[in-house]
């Protein structure tokens, strides 16, 4: 039974919800919620879509290695047979599961607690962080989409 398919198309569809989501979020949502929300509601608006946000993105942190690195192995046998954009793209890809388990981790329970305690102060600047490290990786996660698709083609 031929898995590539499969596999391919679970590595493709974890990609696109995970940059699409941070792509919506960063510029469409976020500009949005800083017109019309005053902070503590915009805090609690970015705790509740973080909140249904989250689980997905750690779908997608699980299962874009396992596929990944999957179709790795049964497409070029091992790491060093791999072309240099499938390198690339697994290095940014660890670099951008690296920034989500800190965001995850710090800025967004800090965001969560500063909401509780309607310290917000400390939840705007718990905010700040997360959108410049959601920027950082929605630029990673697209560089991480032109290689997928074109990247054979560079070469």
């Amino acid at each position: 039974m031929n898995l590539t398919p499969l596999l391919l198309s679970l590595h493709v569809l974890t990609a696109v919800i995970w940059v699409g989501g941070m792509f919506f979020a960063h510029q469409c949502l976020r500009p949005v919620a800083a017109s019309l929300l005053e902070p503590p509601l915009r805090l609690a608006q970015w705790v509740g879509v973080f909140g249904r946000f989250f689980p997905w993105v750690w779908v997608c942190v699980i299962v874009l290695p396992i596929s990944g690195y999957s179709l790795l192995f049964m497409l070029f046998g091992s790491m060093g047979h791999a072309p240099l954009y499938v390198h690339i793209m697994n290095g940014i890809g660890l670099l951008m599961i690296a920034i989500y388990l800190f965001v995850y981790f710090v800025p967004y329970q800090k965001l969560k607690e500063a909401v509780i305690i309607e310290a917000w102060p400390e939840g705007a600047a718990q905010l700040a962080r997360i959108r410049f490290l959601i920027g950082v990786n929605l630029s990673l996660g697209l560089i991480v989409v032109a290689l997928g698709s074109s990247g054979r083609y560079l070469v």
